[in-house]
């Protein structure tokens, strides 16, 4: 439900605007106002969590995300609007860091680089049913009613609570009164301060990098390209499409052969691919380009969880998700604004190609500052 939510307002921004009267600028400042929340959500939240517990706090970030999404339905302006989305983002920054947390304390060493993977084909499932959904549902219901159906995860926190316990990792390290200095042990010293480093740019790129295309990319496909709705969303869900595969294949792939290799080839993929596909003109090489570039460019995502796990001990290890994921995501989410004033200028072919020389400083990034911990024990 986070990504059907943040990916319908890519696809509604035009209608949004044209019905509230709002500026190019103030659109893309609803989904960078959406990820700065989730900054203050990752930060707040994850020290919760690591302090109440996972699946308590989980319940509590869903529903508030699924509240403040409904309400967006409500918005009479821009700034109703604005406030309605920082604080459904706040929810929706709570919720990465603590799921990811969930899985990699529930599940083998060996195979935890595949169960992060799975959530992240979670938010692909979501941004999926956006693209094919939005044009079979905004003409009837409208981009009120689109906002209206992301009340229902409230519902579905109602069953994660009953359902769901705490993993044995994390109830061992609460007995013990290891609590409190979540958010101290993410620059305890000088190694845990690159590491916190490292993987702060590594998510900004990432994120810059995702949202910077995925919210353009069905405005570029009809303004270039004269793509109606109902084909740009096409041409998007096919990029998806991609992505979920890049996902699956990165979290087997971490397994087997380490998470450093993995991301280094991904990184190599995403800075390719940019470039290829900013430069095509030919609509069927571009269907086939875009899952291809989608394979690199959000594959990544089904590492994080695992690095981040595999890097901090369990009493941090929900904050360490949530506030450096989080903080990536805040100044990823500058990206459809950089982007936009870059495609404005230059033209989004422009735009995008940029982007293959912040992959090539995540490559960087990766070798300096982060180690391998392929198969390790969580603290």
């Amino acid at each position: 439900m986070d990504g059907f939510d943040l990916l319908i307002l890519g696809f509604m921004l035009r209608v949004i605007s044209a019905d509230l009267g709002l500026t190019q600028a103030e659109a893309a400042s609803l989904v960078t106002a959406t990820l700065v929340g989730a900054v203050v959500g990752g930060l707040f939240f994850g020290v919760l969590s690591d302090r109440l517990g996972r699946v308590r706090v989980l319940t509590w970030t869903i529903v508030l995300f699924a509240v403040f999404t409904g309400l967006c339905a409500l918005a009479q302006g821009y700034w109703d609007l604005l406030f309605y989305r920082t604080i459904a983002g706040i929810g929706l920054g709570g919720e990465f860091g603590i799921g990811m947390a969930l899985v990699a304390e529930s599940w083998p060493n060996s195979k935890r680089a595949r169960a992060s993977s799975y959530v992240g084909l979670g938010w692909q499932l979501g941004v999926l049913a956006a693209a094919l959904l939005t044009p079979l549902l905004l003409p009837l219901i409208g981009w009120r009613g689109m906002f209206a159906v992301g009340i229902f995860p409230a519902v579905a926190a109602y069953f994660i609570r009953h359902s769901l316990h705490e993993p044995e990792i994390f109830v061992k390290s609460s007995s013990a009164g290891s609590v409190g200095t979540s958010l101290k042990l993410l620059a305890s010293d000088p190694e845990a301060t690159r590491r916190s480093i490292g993987i702060i740019i590594l998510c900004s790129v990432q994120n810059f990098g995702y949202y910077g295309v995925m919210i353009w990319l069905p405005n570029y496909l009809s303004s270039r390209f004269g793509f109606s709705l109902t084909q740009s969303a096409a041409w998007t869900a096919v990029t998806i499409l991609g992505m979920a595969l890049g996902i699956y294949a990165f979290g087997q792939v971490a397994d087997r052969a380490g998470r450093k290799p993995a991301f280094f080839g991904w990184m190599l993929g995403a800075a390719i691919m940019v470039v290829v596909y900013s430069r095509l003109t030919d609509p069927m090489f571009l269907l086939i380009a875009g899952a291809i570039m989608g394979f690199f460019v959000n594959g990544m995502l089904g590492g994080y969880g695992t690095l981040i796990s595999e890097l901090y001990p369990t009493v941090a290890r929900a904050t360490a998700q949530n506030v450096l994921f989080n903080l990536g995501r805040a100044i990823g989410g500058f990206g459809p604004v950089i982007m936009g004033a870059v495609a404005m200028a230059w033209g989004f072919d422009t735009a995008i190609a940029l982007l293959a020389i912040l992959y090539l400083l995540d490559i960087v990034t990766m070798w300096l500052l982060i180690p391998e911990r392929k198969g390790a024990e969580l603290a």
